[in-house]
């Protein structure tokens, strides 16, 4: 056994193909057959169904991939410590956050590399489907999305972190009738024009809102938060999203609007997450860079408080 076909059979798994985790990893369809061949073989267990149609893990695979997941993470961890005692930490680091949060992880990057300046990182913004998506696919190696507590994110290989709490809130223009007011209520949310930053966090919150309260006139939806702005100066509308939205992206729209509380009964708790992959043990590098975040957001929260 090696650790190269240990990354062979999880990426089978993430993909549910042999070709398409031969194509990913740039190996032929018959290196990682015989990769996976041989680790049944040598565990004396069939790891994976394979069909016309994929491949997919049997019920003791299920068992056996997640301590591959361990063993993975521990020879990560292995690689990592060992640079560090050479002091001359090497890497990349790919950062997936959903829209107009970058901001909230900036700082931790910024004094993480000026500790490990040989690890080079990337920050993505993308919606939170595409996130889970890209983690699961090693396409990312931390991603930051919204968890909504009655929307549990359920995926094998993924684990899941709550970082901070978070609320939804609503914005209207200082010209609007609904200016003066500090809560907004369903009844009156349902009386308004809407219009919605475009992201899987708005649409799973509004999509909850109707089901529980009726029909919403959502006037458009749109990535352009100077088109949510003009809406909500020229026509009175009403926009809602993340308290933080409103300090970063979307702060052209603060700028010109009050934030109102949402009246809501029953309404669950929101978390900004963090998702690795599943069985993820922290190393002595990505524990640095995943403390100093914590800090830096219990420092964002205060600041936006106060």
């Amino acid at each position: 056994m090696n650790i190269e076909k240990l990354e062979y059979l999880v990426e089978v798994v993430k993909t549910g193909s042999i070709s398409a985790a031969a194509q990913n990893l740039h190996v032929t369809v018959s290196a990682i057959s015989q990769a996976i061949s041989s680790l049944e073989s040598e565990w004396g267990v069939v790891i994976l169904k394979r069909s016309r149609s994929g491949a997919a893990p049997t019920a003791e695979g299920i068992v056996i991939i997640k301590k591959v997941y361990e063993v993975l993470n521990k020879y990560k961890e292995l690689v990592e410590t060992t640079q560090g005692y050479s002091n001359s930490v090497q890497g990349h680091l790919r950062f997936a956050t959903i829209p107009g949060h970058a901001f909230l992880i900036e700082n931790a990057i910024m004094d993480f590399k000026k500790d490990y300046p040989q690890i080079r990182m990337e920050i993505f913004e993308k919606g939170s489907q595409e996130i889970i998506d890209d983690i699961l696919h090693n396409r990312a190696d931390l991603g930051f999305i919204i968890l909504f507590e009655n929307r549990l994110v359920d995926n094998i290989g993924l684990s899941i972190e709550r970082l901070m709490s978070v609320k939804m809130v609503a914005a209207v223009s200082t010209q609007s009738p609904l200016a003066l007011n500090k809560t907004i209520t369903p009844e009156e949310i349902m009386q308004q024009t809407i219009v919605l930053y475009n992201d899987d966090y708005v649409k799973w919150f509004m999509d909850d809102f109707q089901a529980k309260y009726g029909a919403v006139d959502i006037l458009f939806t749109t990535n352009n938060p100077i088109s949510i702005g003009r809406a909500l100066l020229n026509h009175h509308a009403v926009t809602i999203g993340l308290d933080y939205s409103f300090v970063s992206d979307l702060s052209i729209i603060r700028e010109k609007s009050v934030i109102l509380e949402l009246d809501l009964t029953g309404q669950g708790a929101v978390y900004l997450g963090l998702i690795q992959p599943e069985g993820h043990h922290s190393t002595p590098i990505s524990k640095s860079f995943i403390t100093r975040l914590k800090h830096d957001l219990a420092d964002v929260k205060a600041n936006f408080e106060s």
